[in-house]
């Protein structure tokens, strides 16, 4: 028996780092945990998980060793099978590996909650994702883009509820920043000239790189196809390697800045083919995101729909800070349509062609980005992920926005402002706080004339999506319309006192230049003149000393021999009366459908039914956004409750507040769920001619109230004066079965 026991593999009891605790157990979670039920997905609270990248790592590490002695066990238990060992010392063996296999998957349940990756009884990420978009699709919040005909891949359009509720998030956006800040708002054109969209840059680098299958001609967009293979094999490859993991997150991360050399590289490195025909794909190219027109009847004119708002912000500038008293600083915004010609549009309302941006440029002087209202903002603490954690491997911390501001993680006061308000934007709408986090962008995100960015990232189902992006973008867009137009896009500080400054004079000699260039004169004198003074400096040194120096002129792609003769530079002293400069830009862009699209998923969750046989869904919108603010339901068909009803909406109509009446025959507690799937805060119930009862949706809980006093009630607490909690304490509660039905 003894020699048999040496193919035993006994190994210690297999311990598994335990994860943290969740900072918010109260608030759900569905997407970082495994539901038992949509309903337990949407209403429990979660189990304890970690998201730090070093438990992965260890869990990774230490599966690939459990995998290995499960290997060597089962190879020690066919070794006892084929000499014909005692059947005492097999079942001891086969003991062992069961019990392998148990602490094995085990393991595997642990990793796939930190990964988000997992199920629990059969739902996903994907099943709540689904209930969810099937409730909206259901209920007309949105629908596919002319559906009869088979509709358009990222074209939506909104049913009533959807409208509502956009309608309400862009009031309130009105009312957070236009109206709060005294913004000046604008409206301008879809289809923008060609010109200026050359100038801001759009027309040249406003690309994806996009590959095609060689078979069948279909487009994807290059760097999804390499994200979703890496993302797919952290998520679902449980055997994958510490090592492997590493070097697909290393991907993930530099996927933005990856050239189409390195994109195809990789693509062909992991073998990624096609999605839906597994055919070889061709090599990454650019192609560009705007739809293209031409603007009159000869098509002499080109234009484009305009992929954001701004632009038509930033050629308007002159006649704003006009506007405005020829102050700064100030800020203008707009809201409208964009449009963008997305590759292989996807994911819902979060990736389509066309969509609704609201947009603010806060113009500042660049030598003075203080904000006199960063006090009310200063002590707000929230999740932000600056680029020293992302680059470090560490996860998202809560950071008070005025230490961030301080300690310069953030750029400037007013930058660090417009991230306060936004985060309270986001939060007042109904995103949970426990789910939105400000990402910093690393260094190969960065435009290279931006001072710093910052993205509002708001976790669904899809993982973390940006939905509004702050950024100071310094003064690269007045100049660039300025060098094109040629018109100065320009702020003024006047001086109490004439001040002597002095400065650079860069004088090009054109007949010397001429002679020597002849046609390309022009081009070669205004490269000169725009030289920056440490480059004229270092030139001047050059030509006293050498007497000739090359010098590259961008717009002729070649350098030319610039001689002493051809050029003038000196410094004069000068009185000014005024400081001329180019304001800098602070830019909070919305993305309004990804906001409305993350907020569904926050406020949707299930609960049972009175008798327990189904499900309810339940959109817990606050009133705020609420599509609708009330129901009114003649709890019976009967003329005196009809007409009671109807004087009831009377007074909701004068009062301002949206409503429905419902008087159809059936049952209370099935219009109550009905109101309840479309996130109606408050139903009212006509069962006397004097008085009627109010019940809230969340709480269910009702209240017996005056028919005079309906309106006033209603509207106190949908337009926030008053909370449900507090109108409990004044009026009289109602006990009703139907409420819970």
């Amino acid at each position: 028996m003894k020699r048999y026991l040496n193919h035993l593999i006994f190994l210690p009891q297999f311990s598994l780092p335990k994860p943290t605790q969740n900072p918010n157990p109260k608030s759900p979670t569905p997407l970082r945990r495994r539901p038992v039920s949509i309903a337990a997905a949407t209403s429990r609270t979660p189990r304890p998980m970690t998201t730090a990248a070093a438990s992965e790592s260890a869990l990774r590490q230490q599966l690939s060793a459990k995998q290995s002695e499960l290997d060597l066990q089962a190879d020690a238990v066919r070794d006892l099978k084929s000499r014909g060992a005692p059947k005492d010392a097999v079942d001891a063996a086969v003991a062992a590996l069961n019990a392998l296999k148990l602490q094995k998957s085990e393991a595997e349940r642990q990793l796939r909650d930190v990964i988000g990756g997992g199920e629990e009884g059969g739902v996903s990420r994907e099943a709540f994702r689904q209930a969810v978009g099937n409730t909206l699709e259901r209920r007309l919040f949105y629908i596919p883009s002319f559906k009869i005909y088979r509709g358009v891949a990222g074209l939506y359009d909104y049913g009533p509820p959807g409208c509502a509720v956009k309608s309400n998030v862009l009031a309130f956006w009105r009312q957070h920043f236009v109206l709060e800040e005294n913004m000046l708002e604008v409206d301008c054109p879809c289809v923008t000239p060609e010109v200026v969209l050359k100038a801001s840059g759009h027309v040249d680098k406003f690309t994806d790189l996009m590959v095609k299958d060689e078979k069948t001609g279909t487009c994807y967009r290059a760097d999804h196809l390499l994200k979703d293979f890496c993302k797919e094999k952290l998520e679902k490859d449980l055997s994958l390697s510490a090592e492997k993991a590493a070097e697909l997150k290393h991907v993930l991360a530099l996927l933005d800045d990856f050239s189409a050399e390195e994109l195809g590289q990789k693509i062909k490195e992991y073998g990624i083919t096609a999605p839906d025909t597994k055919n070889v794909l061709s090599d990454p190219y650019p192609f560009n995101l705007m739809f293209q027109t031409s603007i009159g009847p000869s098509g002499l004119s080109p234009g484009y729909l305009r992929p954001e708002t701004a632009q038509g912000i930033f050629v308007n500038f002159k006649d704003l800070y006009y506007y405005n008293g020829n102050k700064l600083p100030f800020a203008a915004a707009q809201i409208g349509q964009a449009f963008r010609n997305e590759i292989s549009p996807r994911q819902g309302l979060l990736r389509v062609r066309e969509f609704t941006l609201a947009e603010i440029e806060h113009f500042v002087d660049p030598l003075d980005k203080s904000h006199p209202k960063f006090s009310e903002v200063a002590n707000l603490e929230f999740l932000m992920f600056p680029r020293e954690l992302q680059v470090s491997g560490q996860s998202e911390k809560k950071i008070p926005i005025g230490e961030a501001v301080k300690k310069g993680t953030v750029n400037n006061e007013t930058l660090g402002y417009f991230i306060g308000r936004v985060y309270l934007f986001l939060t007042s709408l109904g995103i949970d706080k426990e789910r939105l986090r400000f990402r910093q962008h690393l260094a190969n995100e960065m435009a290279h004339y931006a001072a710093d960015c910052w993205d509002a990232e708001i976790e669904s189902s899809y993982g973390w999506i940006e939905c509004v992006g702050i950024a100071d973008r310094s003064a690269y867009d007045l100049r660039a319309h300025t060098d094109k137009s040629g018109v100065a896009l320009v702020a003024h500080e006047k001086f109490a006192e004439p001040k002597e400054v002095e400065e650079l004079v860069i004088t090009p000699i054109r007949k010397e230049l001429g002679l020597a260039f002849k046609g390309n004169q022009k081009m070669i004198a205004e490269t000169l003149q725009a030289m920056g003074e440490k480059e004229a400096l270092e030139m001047k040194a050059n030509l006293e000393s050498k007497g000739e120096v090359e010098f590259y002129v961008c717009t002729l792609e070649k350098n030319v021999v610039i001689k002493k003769n051809m050029v003038s530079i000196s410094k004069e002293i000068k009185k000014e009366h005024q400081r001329v400069f180019t304001p800098s830009v602070i830019e909070p862009s919305f993305g309004i459908g990804r906001i409305i699209y993350c907020l569904y998923e926050h406020c949707f969750y299930t609960r049972p039914s009175k008798a327990g046989d189904e499900q309810l869904n339940v959109f817990r919108f606050p009133p705020l956004v609420a599509p609708i603010k009330c129901t009114v339901f003649p709890l019976v068909q009967n003329q005196q409750y009809e007409e009671t009803a109807k004087k009831i909406a009377k007074s909701l109509t004068a009062a301002g507040i949206s409503y429905k009446i419902d008087i159809t025959g059936t049952s209370i507690g099935k219009r109550y769920a009905r109101t309840d799937e479309l996130g109606v805060p408050l139903a009212i119930t006509v069962d006397q001619e004097t008085s009627v009862t109010i019940r809230e949706r969340d709480s269910k809980k009702q209240i017996r109230v005056s028919v005079d006093e309906v309106a006033s009630v209603v509207k106190e607490v949908t337009d926030g004066q008053s909370t449900w909690e507090d109108i409990l304490w004044r009026f009289p509660s109602h006990s009703s079965g139907s409420a819970d039905e």
